[in-house]
């Protein structure tokens, strides 16, 4: 098959680096547009969905969800979008990004917190399994204490 026949899924997927079933999920949900069909029924992709695609991929790389790429994805198709809604959502992004990182910082401290008390032994009681179990408390002989988040 000639590329400007337009592409098949396995070459739309090695060209995008994007799995060959994510490529039909984005088309089932509507992130991707239907592409046109072959006489024996295969997909063939053209330039505008591989961009998209890519789009999508590297929008997914930065952490945009799904319906974050929709957003942008609908200023785009419309054609009405200004930098500064493009900016917004990027904005609105970028505080999603700092929410986690703060989450992350505490879940490392939690983390860091069960390791310490844990002295690798082989003793029947843990520290770790203890504070994951949130409601079982250490022996009241152990000098270690249950970790609460």
């Amino acid at each position: 098959m000639k590329a400007k026949d337009g592409l098949p899924i396995g070459e739309m997927s090695k060209q995008s680096g994007v799995n060959i079933e994510t490529i039909r999920y984005y088309e089932k949900i509507g992130v991707m547009p239907a592409p046109r069909r072959s006489a024996n029924g295969y997909r063939l992709y053209g330039a505008d969905h591989l961009k998209r695609l890519s789009f999508v991929r590297r929008s997914r790389e930065l952490g945009f969800s799904l319906d974050e790429i929709r957003g942008l994805l609908r200023l785009v198709d419309g054609h009405a979008y200004t930098c500064a809604q493009v900016r917004q959502l990027t904005l609105d992004h970028l505080a999603e990004i700092r929410r986690k990182i703060a989450d992350l910082k505490r879940l490392k401290r939690v983390m860091e917190e069960m390791a310490a008390q844990c002295s690798g032994d082989r003793a029947p009681e843990c520290p770790i399994i203890d504070a994951l179990f949130a409601g079982r408390r250490p022996c009241p002989t152990s000098k270690r204490t249950a970790i609460t988040f």
